[in-house]
């Protein structure tokens, strides 16, 4: 019964703060804490456990998550997307009103102010403020990540506090504020074999991705004029402890053309040497809430570009490849990184789950489905190619895997000018060993392709270790945030390419010479199916009406009557530094005028 009343309690607390969010009184959405349960609730461990519980906002499954649509340039979307409209529409802090929320760090700021009243022991009660700080850092990091200059918070504050009127505190302060926190939960939270739970090593991969984003967003926007090498050492030395001491290891069955794919379609994960973070989902519990639209044609599908940074298969530059550009479909997918097979759909893949997003029939091989605003190319990463709901639902997310710790060590290695062959094979070739791939090794050759991407990196290593980081952790929410801390907004104006066609006529789409495809102009209409063109097998092609973008047409190609697809025609110019960051939503600004827009947002 005790426990009963904690529950509720507890979730007065968490729903009062929800229900003053709504409230419209000043410019942070934060009003004063109720103080039910100040004195009845925080007694226990389990108590700051079921209140630290309900900080975790961790992705998950379902229409419209993030690890689905990935806003870069790995992929083209067809819903609504930010920065496209931003680049397409100049737009101003009157349309961009998200980001600007503060309930998150009220409740972490309560709970940081009423913990200590719980009778356990001082290095219990560290733990507890430690994973509390965690999640206080975690959460001011996307403050920083998206305004820049914010105001730091550590208290809660009432409606008469005149701190809820003050400007933004510099992006320095901010951020050495951010990992005293971090420096703190690093040592005193302490591990634990609980699945899902805030432990020492999730702290650590945390602290080492941010210390990585924050060390090279200042080395690279140069004009913040602010130190970064501190905060690269601690990404390498966080990484490095994860690696020395946390126990993980890649996690590898031995086969190459499978077990990076596994990762991402699992039942359990709990258990596994790669996961550092795990959101499990448990069948008749907790439903995965996992759907099919990341296949494609309905939100977004993957680009050529990315297509084209994955590696042959003996380690040579596809760019090297004679005529790569126009490569067919099918020819795209020969001798390459077997990692490319296990993201995207490749010639030959058998669909066993067809539905609404991959159309098809369940056990035959999947024809590339074509339609307007998409590229041709359909993602399996993420995939459940299980028609049993069961399957679905028990889905596990790996929300933190080792593998982004041994990139995050080689990318803070190579930018410290620390780089060494020892370094290589402890880091990326551990990742491509997985994969059946050749070692990398110092001083590669360049990419000119590649270098053409990054113009502002002279490093090879370098080039080659942002290749394997956006190769292997395409479509784990990674990509934006990189391309931000790079200063390469440039690759955002890029037009999302797919399948190449030489012209109008009939494609063997599954590998297995016969034609399934036909492409016929878009003045044309589509004969009916008694006059199709049926190939060797008794198949029937499929049929698409193909011209210039802006025609009334299926795929829009590049040379109207042939080249690559093109799923947009203008994305718009990308303003540097302005579009690094985005406005302080209009109505806030006019609710504390001390709050000034900064790098010419209106």
């Amino acid at each position: 019964m005790n426990q009963m009343k904690k529950l509720i309690t507890l979730f007065v607390i968490i729903g009062m703060a929800l229900v003053f969010k709504a409230c419209e009184d000043n410019l942070l959405d934060v009003q004063p804490q109720t103080e039910i349960g100040g004195d009845t609730f925080f007694n226990s461990a389990d108590d700051l456990e079921m209140y630290l519980n309900s900080l975790k906002d961790w992705p998950g499954f379902g229409f419209g998550a993030g690890i689905f649509l990935e806003q870069s340039d790995d992929a083209t979307t067809s819903g609504s997307n930010e920065w496209r409209n931003i680049q397409l529409n100049d737009l101003t802090s009157r349309q961009l009103t998200d980001g600007w929320d503060w309930e998150q760090l009220r409740d972490i700021n309560y709970f940081l102010e009423n913990f200590d009243r719980a009778e356990i022991s001082e290095a219990d009660l560290n733990h507890y403020e430690g994973i509390a700080r965690f999640h206080r850092a975690r959460f001011y990091m996307e403050k920083v990540k998206r305004f820049g200059d914010v105001p730091w918070y550590d208290s809660v504050l009432e409606t008469d506090d005149e701190d809820l009127y003050k400007p933004r505190d510099p992006r320095e302060y901010v951020i050495d504020r951010i990992f005293e926190d971090y420096a703190f939960a690093a040592e005193h939270v302490q591990p634990s074999s609980v699945v899902g739970a805030v432990d020492r090593w999730v702290v650590k991969a945390f602290m080492a991705r941010h210390a990585l984003h924050e060390g090279t967003f200042r080395k690279y926007h140069d004009y913040l004029n602010l130190p970064h090498q501190e905060f690269l050492e601690i990404a390498r030395d966080q990484a490095r402890d994860i690696m020395d001491n946390g126990g993980f290891h890649i996690y590898s069955t031995g086969d190459p053309y499978s077990d990076y794919g596994s990762l991402f379609n699992s039942t359990n994960l709990a258990g596994n040497p790669e996961i550092i973070l795990l959101n499990r989902s448990i069948e008749g519990e907790r439903n995965s809430g996992w759907v099919p639209s990341a296949f494609g044609n309905y939100e977004q599908s993957p680009t050529k570009d990315l297509l084209q940074t994955y590696l042959m298969q003996d380690g040579s530059y596809y760019s090297e490849q004679p005529g790569y550009e126009t490569n067919s479909f099918v020819e795209e997918f020969e001798n390459r990184d077997p990692r490319l097979s296990q993201t995207f759909a490749y010639p030959g893949w058998i669909i066993e789950n067809p539905g609404t997003y991959a159309p098809g029939t369940a056990g035959e091989p999947y024809i590339q489905q074509m339609s307007q605003h998409f590229t041709g190319y359909h993602l399996i990463k993420w995939f459940v190619n299980d028609p049993d709901p069961a399957v679905q639902d028990a889905l596990d997310m790996p929300l933190i895997r080792y593998a982004e710790v041994l990139l995050i060590y080689a990318e803070a290695r190579a930018e410290l000018g620390e780089l060494t062959q020892t370094d290589l094979d402890i880091s990326i070739n551990r990742l491509r060993a997985r994969a059946g791939m050749p070692d990398m090794t110092m001083s590669p050759p360049v990419d000119a392709v590649q270098q053409q991407r990054y113009p502002n990196v002279n490093s090879p290593e370098l080039l080659e270790i942002r290749r394997e980081r956006r190769v292997e952790l395409t479509h784990e929410q990674r990509r934006f945030n990189d391309i931000m801390r790079y200063r390469a907004g440039h690759l955002l104006e890029q037009l999302p390419r797919g399948i190449y066609f030489d012209g109008l006529g009939s494609y063997d789409m599954t590998g297995d010479g016969h034609p399934n495809v036909r492409l016929i102009s878009h003045t044309e209409s589509v004969p009916p199916p008694e006059d199709r063109e049926v190939n060797d097998l008794g198949q029937t092609l499929q049929y698409y009406r193909a011209g210039p973008y802006g025609v009334d047409a299926t795929i829009a190609l590049e040379n109207g009557d042939h080249g690559a697809i093109l799923a947009r025609d203008d994305m718009g110019i990308f303003e540097d530094p302005k579009y690094y960051y985005r406005p302080i939503p209009f109505r806030d600004t006019q609710i504390n005028p001390n709050l000034e827009q900064i790098f010419g947002w209106e």
